[in-house]
């Protein structure tokens, strides 16, 4: 089924201030090639200040630039999720594996906010889960709700606990992980987060629930928000996450044509969140089960 298509729109900075259009797309949008980037604008799908462009203008810094995206058919994900937490101000779902949380990465309709707005209208994410991981998501439903627990979201008042599969054998029990997480570049997207020396900082705290004869589950705290840290900090330490298409050791993007942030194959589970409730300040502990694939591993 064709989606309602979407209209990407960004402000020109001063820094592609007379920049081609063509050449502009193509930076932005690095998943298409220039030749791609002009039948988009053949087709009179982008536009400059509300003009039709046709590729050959110089861009303006303030300018405001469109493209208008014509309908199309999304990749398949699930359609399902699991209610763990329902209140007047709050709901915790467990998403599965496969579902995008939040539009993007040609996602538009097939993501969990959709699915979840179809049943609960003003429920909106107060974080979000990468595609190929599952777990707990959390919404809020007040603007109240949703402000108290943006603001205590990446600090010890709310405790975020994951389980993860890894590759290699740990040598030690448990870990502290300090890894910083920067961008880095990447050959289809330019640029992704890694590890990377002046980075950002990041803390995780790793723990060894599991070795089989070549992986090891971990218990994986955060205690910083950083995008694809698990995936980054246990990569770094020498135990990227199996099937991860991604990361390799070091906290690197592969040498060999690595794959998008978005796709899946990896064993990561948000598993376990603690916090007080914005509005009661009740305790709550919330679990989501294990999925299927943790179980068919012969080390969990």
């Amino acid at each position: 089924m064709l989606n309602r298509g979407y209209a990407y729109t960004t402000i020109i900075s001063s820094k592609h201030h007379g920049q081609a259009l063509l050449s502009h797309l193509a930076s932005l949008y690095p998943h298409s090639t220039p030749r791609a980037w002009q039948q988009n604008l053949n087709n009179g799908e982008v536009t400059l200040n509300g003009v039709t462009a046709d590729g050959s203008e110089s861009v303006i810094s303030g300018q405001l630039l469109v493209w208008n995206r014509p309908p199309w058919i999304e990749p398949d994900t699930p359609q399902h999720f699991e209610v763990l937490f329902d209140d007047p101000h709050l709901l915790a779902v467990n998403k599965p594996s496969g579902l995008p949380t939040l539009p993007g990465g040609g996602f538009l309709e097939n993501t969990l906010l959709r699915l979840v707005q179809k049943q609960f209208p003003n429920a909106n994410p107060v974080h979000r889960l990468g595609r190929g991981t599952s777990g707990i998501v959390l919404f809020a439903k007040t603007s109240q709700a949703a402000s108290t627990l943006g603001a205590n979201w990446n600090t010890p008042r709310v405790q975020k606990i994951y389980r993860a599969l890894a590759q290699n054998v740990a040598e030690r029990d448990t870990y502290e992980i300090l890894t910083p997480i920067g961008l880095v570049p990447h050959p289809r997207l330019g640029q992704v987060w890694a590890a990377k020396s002046g980075g950002k900082p990041s803390k995780s705290l790793a723990r060894v629930i599991s070795r089989s004869a070549s992986t090891t589950t971990f218990e994986v705290s955060l205690h910083s928000g950083r995008p694809h840290q698990i995936r980054i900090h246990l990569s770094s330490i020498g135990h990227p996450l199996v099937g991860d298409p991604l990361y390799g050791s070091g906290g690197q993007p592969l040498e060999n044509l690595p794959g998008l942030p978005g796709d899946g194959g990896y064993f990561l589970h948000a598993q376990f969140l603690k916090f007080h409730h914005p509005i009661t300040g009740e305790q709550i502990h919330l679990e989501a089960p294990l999925p299927p694939g943790f179980s068919r591993v012969p080390n969990t």
